[in-house]
């Protein structure tokens, strides 16, 4: 077990010895360093004999430092492994209904526990072996986000199509009971695992209070390119509505015994169900944002607080947002009370049909730049054009088909700023403040 080093910050800790790029690490105060949870996870004395290797010959160096100081070594890749990708085939997989020609790095299947830790990412376990499940709990890598899905065994296999979907349930007490807190995904499929599947795992899961932190029932995210799967359909209102009470019965019972809700449908369910999304007091500590849990809730509150803040004076502004379909009625309601605030102030908002991916897909992050200047094409957007920051990737300013924001500004013939799922911010962007 060793990782390669690929540069060394000049002065730091790790240069001043005399290591250098090319060397190899293989352990930090013996413990062998297989990838970045090591690393940091030894890192962290304050005295470090680093166990190297310089071609064939071997050497060690002693280090001193503050606790919270980095040794200054760059690898490769973040991991400084590879990352471990998924095994499963999953009936309701979104990679594999990805149409053609995007990015290669959107068709890669992630499964990474250390994703987890690191990024807020959920992986099934199926990747793991109880030696992983050991050094999660030595680490103490909390929280880890699961993709559950059923706790029924034969259920989770022919959702997951992977024999070891049954056997690795057994992980989930293990980390409980070594201290690790669990949030839990159920991803829902109309007919598959709702109803009374539902409503066992929801109580199978209840169990491990309270070091399950929360559980996020998801809707089946359904592209135009399923050519071949699993037939699967999106949520009607009425079984989107049942989903629902089966949620609202569970957190009463819950909200009695423990004092928390527990269980959270995602944001797509209520307007699914063609009912008002909760207050932002309901979703009480925002567990399970990154899963569409919330989202609204909070941009809201934000956003009120925001504008309480602000005195109500005469602006001479007209701005656009482009955002999905599902969102567009809830930030026509935030722009309305920004114009009542602000006379002379002009918000259009623009909802913008996917046609990259088709079917139900209607949520903002899956807009690609195409989309929004077909949806766009011979509107009046005024000074400037606010789009979700959500749309572009973290390292660059490209959307998903590979357009730029600078691409969009020459289709549209105006600024384009994205923006954050920030209330203060968005407020912000209306108003023209930098």
């Amino acid at each position: 077990m060793s990782v390669v080093i690929k540069g060394v910050e000049p002065g730091s800790p790790a240069a001043k010895k005399g290591v250098l790029p090319g060397d190899t690490l293989e352990s930090i105060n013996n413990s062998p360093i297989r990838d970045v949870l090591d690393y940091r996870f030894y890192m962290t004395d304050t005295r470090l004999a680093l166990a190297l290797r310089r071609g064939d010959a071997p050497f060690t160096v002693t280090v001193r430092k503050g606790e919270y100081d980095d040794l200054g070594l760059e690898f490769e890749t973040y991991l400084m492994d590879r990352q471990h990708t998924c095994r499963n085939k999953c009936i309701f997989c979104f990679i594999d209904q990805l149409p053609k020609g995007l990015r290669d790095s959107l068709y890669v299947k992630d499964d990474d526990s250390r994703m987890s830790f690191l990024f807020g990412s959920y992986v099934t376990l199926t990747n793991l072996t109880e030696e992983d499940i050991r050094r999660i709990i030595k680490m103490r890598l909390s929280p880890i986000n699961i993709s559950v899905h059923a706790t029924d065994p034969a259920l989770r296999v022919e959702m997951l199509k992977n024999p070891r979907a049954a056997e690795t349930l057994r992980y989930i007490p293990m980390l409980v009971e070594g201290g690790i807190r669990v949030n839990a995904q159920l991803v829902l499929c109309p007919g598959v695992n709702d109803g009374e599947a539902l409503k066992k795992s929801l109580s199978d899961l209840a169990a491990y209070w309270p070091g399950l932190g929360s559980i996020a029932l998801v809707p089946v995210g359904l592209t135009g390119h399923r050519e071949g799967l699993y037939p699967l359909r999106p949520y009607t209102r009425e079984e989107a509505r049942e989903v629902l009470a089966i949620a609202r019965a569970f957190q009463e019972e819950m909200l009695e015994r423990h004092g928390s809700r527990v269980a959270f449908p995602a944001d797509e369910f209520f307007l699914l169900a063609g009912c008002p999304i909760p207050r932002a007091e309901y979703y009480e500590e925002f567990d399970q944002l990154e899963d569409g849990v919330g989202l609204w809730a909070l941009l809201r509150q934000e956003f009120l607080d925001a504008l309480e803040q602000e005195e109500s004076r005469p602006m001479k502004r007209r701005v656009s947002i482009a955002t999905g379909t599902a969102a567009a009625p809830l930030l026509s309601q935030l722009a309305a009370l920004a114009q009542e605030k602000f006379p002379g102030l002009t918000v259009a908002v623009h909802p913008i049909p996917n046609r990259l991916f088709g079917g139900a897909v209607n949520v903002a992050g899956l807009l690609c730049g195409r989309d929004m200047a077909a949806g766009l094409a011979g509107k009046e957007l005024g000074e400037e054009l606010l789009i979700p920051s959500v749309t572009l990737r973290h390292e660059t300013d490209r959307f998903l088909d590979d357009t730029t924001v600078p691409w969009l500004r020459e289709r549209t013939g105006v600024p384009v700023r994205p923006v954050d799922n920030d209330g203060g911010q968005l407020l912000d962007a209306i108003r023209g403040i930098p």
